[in-house]
């Protein structure tokens, strides 16, 4: 049963919930949910009802809590060169060589729920860090973009920092922005419209697609979807992965064997 209170001039209206369409039901009062109840059920019935419904709600499972990406909280943050053996296998099984990911990436070590981890960390233009390992995917505030500049007049976008460095291992350094999510589009156009042509390396899904067309509208110079490159991949990390795979080549602790 679908319920709307308090609808157009006053009413309230109920409609079955079915397949075919079906005209609305004017009840022609208003009221809360005890006024509907008691006309659907009998006024005798009406407490034994209630105590019913609230045995229904009770045996409902609890839905599990998620925790969305920044919103956790660190404590006695340390950062000091990539070096960390276990980082570099993780790195290593994303096909991101140990001397690509030592130019741009550091190992951040911190505290979080009573806890001592370490990741490997992205920095971004702010301060803060996009923290990577085998088991979690966060960052450290505040989050922002992350701007790479060699002097180049093209540059290259990228949605995560793991994108990026596929791009360097397969193609060498570059100018580059990292987004660090497809919200940050906005803080990037400044930087963006200082370059003559944009390569939007961006996921091939819609939020990646919508955000390659955002930039194109925004930017003054010439914007190019470079997503054909891994067209069946989902990202240029998973065709990085794929081609090393295809190949034979395995990175141990970030070298080739």
């Amino acid at each position: 049963m679908q319920v709307r209170f308090g609808g157009r001039y006053g009413k309230t209206y109920c409609r079955k919930a079915v397949r075919r369409s079906v005209p609305s039901l004017r009840l022609g009062k208003g009221g809360g949910l005890a006024t509907l109840v008691n006309l659907l059920y009998h006024p005798n019935n009406f407490q034994n009802y209630l105590h019913h419904l609230s045995g229904i709600r009770t045996s409902f499972p609890s839905t599990p809590k998620t925790t969305r990406e920044g919103s956790e909280t660190f404590s006695n943050v340390e950062v000091k060169s990539l070096g960390n053996s276990a980082l570099l296998r993780y790195l290593g099984k994303r096909s991101i060589a140990q001397q690509v990911a030592s130019q741009y990436c550091k190992e951040v070590h911190y505290r979080n729920h009573d806890k001592n981890y370490f990741a490997v960390g992205f920095p971004n233009r702010s301060g803060g860090y996009e923290i990577r390992n085998a088991y979690f995917k966060g960052c450290i505030s505040p989050k922002d973009i992350s701007v790479i500049s060699k002097g180049n007049k093209d540059c290259h976008v990228f949605e995560g920092f793991i994108d990026f460095l596929s791009y360097v291992v397969l193609h060498g350094d570059c100018d580059a922005i990292v987004l660090n999510s497809v919200i940050n589009v906005p803080k990037s156009i400044d930087y963006l419209n200082r370059y003559d042509t944009v390569y939007c390396h961006l996921d091939n899904d819609k939020a990646g697609h919508d955000a390659t067309e955002q930039i194109r509208i925004l930017c003054k110079g010439n914007v190019i979807d470079a997503s054909e490159e891994y067209g069946e991949a989902k990202d240029l990390n998973e065709f990085l992965c794929k081609r090393m795979n295809s190949q034979g080549l395995v990175l141990s602790c970030g070298f080739k064997r």
